[in-house]
């Protein structure tokens, strides 16, 4: 039988592994590993140091290219949708050839948590496995990371938070009810939107990692300065993993 094991390794730091995704990952049969534009090359590069530190051949992986997501039109859920399908073919067409029998345990490393903003269990489940099959291994996720580099407690005592996006954030604006929000997948700076004069931010890019980089302050005084360092820093990687949270005034943190 096929089993799919989906291992969430936080930011690809060894440290933040959980004893249970290392013996997932040294007991797979087969590691996918994905592979995207030339300028995120050191994405996988990540991925693939950290199967070797753990003992995992070059036999035992099997790299194939991730499609890219047609981004024309105003249709953002067909667009996730057909981009989804197109990946779950990429990963019917690895197994096909490295596993030819279709038994087996297949391994596919998830940034951050399987669970969290993260899209592998949709994909997991155009393959046509039954429940079972597919097993799922928390990470330590990049919300997680961010408080503690900053060292912040993510809730006030006794109040709820919100995790949404930065489309949210810009389409809709300051979600009711809350007063602390985490911000993930936002490639278009939205907290540049955010008008509140005294809203403070803790930003960071790359947690775990050793390119890691924070930052924090009343947001009107340092959004400018954030943007700036998160371009300096995509132009030098050629990517980057951001998260920041958002406070009102009067909270304390």
């Amino acid at each position: 039988m096929l089993e799919l094991f989906l291992v969430g390794i936080g930011t690809g730091n060894p440290d933040h592994l959980t004893r249970e995704a290392e013996n997932a990952i040294r007991g797979a049969d087969l590691v996918l590993l994905p592979h995207k534009e030339d300028n995120k090359a050191e994405l996988a590069q990540v991925r693939l140091t950290l199967l070797q530190q753990l003992g995992v051949d070059g036999g035992r992986i099997a790299h194939f290219d991730m499609p890219l997501r047609r981004q024309t039109g105003d249709d953002y859920d067909n667009q996730v949708d057909e981009w989804h399908d197109a990946i779950a073919r990429r990963w019917q067409a690895s197994l096909a050839a490295h596993l030819p029998s279709g038994a087996g345990r297949v391994g596919l490393l998830v940034w951050g948590d399987p669970a969290l903003y993260d899209s592998t269990l949709r994909i997991a489940s155009r393959l046509g496995l039954r429940s079972e099959q597919v097993k799922v291994v928390p990470g330590i996720t990049s919300m997680q990371l961010l408080c503690s580099a900053h060292g912040i407690a993510l809730n006030e005592i006794g109040a709820p938070f919100l995790v949404t996006t930065g489309r949210q954030l810009r389409d809709h604006g300051w979600p009711p009810g809350v007063d602390t929000l985490v911000v993930m997948l936002d490639g278009q700076r939205s907290y540049e939107q955010v008008s509140e004069p005294d809203v403070e931010i803790w930003w960071g890019a790359y947690l775990g990692m050793p390119q890691q980089l924070l930052m924090r302050g009343r947001l009107a005084q340092v959004a400018a300065q954030i943007s700036a360092r998160r371009a300096q820093a995509r132009q030098a990687h050629g990517w980057i993993m951001d998260i920041y949270l958002l406070r009102r005034p009067g909270k304390r943190s």
